[in-house]
């Protein structure tokens, strides 16, 4: 050893010694001095708004799915894995097999995406049983589970997997619904809005129900319905079908998505002459007693030798405003659009609302078209045909704000698909009140219109949507549609459309409905008309509206009801069988946590899991309803 230590080598050891513990005190010294850098807290999460009807029944609710993955480097024994597995996540083993060999030295692989609560909560049992935990991980993602299905789908809308809204209300309330998060938020989630629609979802279902009938009965292609209230502008019932389960979404197919009312444009045909007449009538251009003769075909030739003609469905002979509109008459409609300036004619058409958007809270509504005369394809015919509803392109919604004006005595009323908005704990931040514009009829002009849609029901083309014990104002219509393939107008396709409003002396409603490229009979008065009526009576019925009539009962005023006890689930699930629908609602609102399902109307007739099963958070109870 004193021959191996000499002084050279003890020099060579001991400097970089020496050096190291000096950069070692300098690094401790420099990090004992220096500021503390704060520790950067995890990024909150984003807890989604629901979306509710006007009742507080729930119609997309939150709730958690998860992207389940394993380490296939890490599986000793796939055929055992995927045979443990396989059930839980509702696939084949040998699917399962076959992903992790194919990527056996991969670092990660999902083996299936958003799985249900229900199904991690049986994959972890598993996992845990058999200590695979060590290769298996759980990406949770933000989910939405939609109660009612394919109920109002369009205007609901639909959430991507990434947690923004792809459609409907999702779509343009996504700010409200899922707030982004502000930089140097320290809350650990973040709450968003509760969005009450105005539509009422029992009223809905039952119109759904009528309209799917309707289509059936019709073989149309597709058909539209809008209830609103006249007085507030809130739409109670918004059918656009097809439509499609919101909870299968992906699959469904493009045409079950479209927001028809709000994104197809199309000729309205002859309901649109309700308000070319109320132009020409506001306009004094024509008065109520003005008469015209219909012998079946309008003629003229402009001073630039231009013939135009217009036929009839029959010769009217002499008639006044109200008679041309109870029969329908081209022939004096466009009479009528001679004895007024085109640049008048076009600013009703405007202050009725055509060729803009009404401003719903829906993405991706269109303008529709009005021709300018400064346009290329504006020509002398273009004004009488125009007031028949041909060369003019409109939306359902459109045309509902514009009868909305004639049941508001001429003044216009905003649409509105948002009755309140809430925070997470109920309490109100924003409350419908009605959007009133600027007067465009007179209000005697709105109220003679309203009474020559009432006398079209009585003796006119709309005897079919009379309802007798409640008064009621119809127009019908029949388009011609676009031939899209040769130009022109297509021989076989249609529109067939009616707008009702009601009661005429107080107006309540404005119901339209439209039904497109029916087979067979194609009149609106046959088969449109009808389905009004039906629709009609439900709303009347639904919302307890007096008809004439109608006995009165003398009652002491106290009402004995014996209440059905409250539904508890804190420990285990209920028993719901034999409950009526309206029970549901307080336990949906009462345990978020949970997730409904509900089928159908009326009672619950079986029930899944079954009572007792014990409560676990995010599980899904599927209820069946008859």
């Amino acid at each position: 050893m004193n021959g191996f230590l000499k002084k050279n080598r003890m020099w060579i050891f001991s400097v970089p010694c020496a050096l190291l513990v000096c950069i070692i005190i300098f690094r401790y010294a420099k990090l004992a001095t220096s500021p503390q850098t704060p520790l950067v807290p995890p990024a909150p999460t984003v807890e989604r708004g629901s979306i509710v009807d006007r009742n507080g029944k729930p119609v997309a609710v939150q709730t958690n799915f998860y992207d389940f993955g394993i380490s296939p480097k890490m599986i000793e024994n796939p055929a055992a894995f995927a045979h443990d597995v396989a059930p839980a996540v509702e696939m084949q083993a040998t699917e399962i097999q076959n992903i992790i060999t194919s990527r056996k030295n991969a670092q990660f692989a999902y083996i299936r995406k958003k799985i249900t609560q229900e199904q991690h909560d049986a994959i972890v049992d598993i996992i845990t049983d058999h200590d695979y935990a060590p290769f298996c991980r759980f990406d949770p993602v933000p989910g939405r589970v939609y109660p009612m299905n394919d109920l109002a789908s369009q205007l609901i809308g639909y959430l991507g997997i990434m947690g923004e809204g792809l459609s409907g209300m999702e779509l343009s309330q996504q700010d409200l619904l899922s707030p982004k998060v502000e930089s140097g938020e320290t809350a650990s989630t973040v709450y968003g809005k509760n969005i009450y629609l105005t539509i009422d979802a029992n009223l809905q279902y039952k119109l759904e129900k009528i309209s799917k009938q309707a289509m059936e009965t019709t073989q149309a292609d597709n058909m539209m319905l809008i209830a609103m209230e006249a007085k507030t502008g809130e739409i109670l019932s918004y059918i656009s079908l097809p439509s499609t389960d919101l909870n299968t979404y992906p699959s469904s197919p493009e045409k079950a998505r479209i927001d028809r009312p709000a994104m197809m444009p199309y000729e309205p045909g002859s309901v649109f002459k309700i308000f070319t007449t109320a132009a020409y009538l506001d306009s004094g251009a024509i008065t109520e007693d003005t008469l015209f003769l219909c012998d079946g075909l309008y003629t003229r030739t402009t001073n630039m030798n231009e013939h135009i003609r217009i036929n009839c469905l029959d010769h009217h002979g002499y008639q006044t405003v109200k008679g041309a509109l109870e029969l329908s008459c081209n022939d004096i409609l466009a009479q009528m659009s001679d004895l007024l300036d085109t640049t008048s004619f076009l600013t009703y058409i405007s202050k009725f609302g055509f060729g803009a958007k009404t401003g719903v809270e829906l993405p991706g509504e269109v303008t529709g078209l009005v021709k300018s005369p400064e346009s290329r394809s504006w020509s002398a015919r273009t004004k009488a045909t125009m007031s028949i509803g041909q060369e003019i392109t409109v939306t359902a919604l459109q045309m509902v704000q514009a009868a909305g004006i004639l049941a508001n005595g001429g003044i216009p009323v905003k649409p509105t698909f948002i009755k309140k908005i809430t925070d997470k704990d109920g309490n109100v931040e924003m409350s419908h009140e009605p959007v009133y514009g600027d007067r465009v009829l007179k209000a005697k002009t709105a109220n003679y219109i309203l009474s020559c849609m009432e006398s079209t029901a009585k003796k006119g083309t709309g005897t079919k949507a009379l309802l007798g014990d409640i008064s009621i104002g119809v127009k019908t219509g029949t388009a011609q549609m676009a031939d899209l393939v040769h130009g022109g107008y297509s021989d076989t396709d249609f529109v067939s459309n009616c707008m009702a409003v009601f009661p005429v002396e107080n107006p309540q409603i404005v119901l339209y409905i439209v039904i497109e490229k029916a087979k067979g009979e194609t009149y609106a008065g046959r088969i449109v008309a009808p389905v009004i009526r039906e629709a009609a009576d439900e709303i009347i019925d639904h919302l307890g509206m007096t008809r004439e009539g109608a006995p009165a009962i003398e009652h002491s005023g106290l009402v004995s009801i014996s209440e059905n006890n409250p539904i508890r689930m804190d420990e285990v699930v209920p028993n719901f069988i034999g409950r009526p629908k309206r029970d549901l609602i307080q336990p949906m609102i009462d345990y978020p946590q949970i997730n409904f399902i509900v089928h159908g109307e009326g009672w619950v007739a079986s029930q899944t899991p079954a009572p007792g099963t014990p409560v676990t958070e995010h599980m899904t109870i599927e209820l069946n309803l008859e």
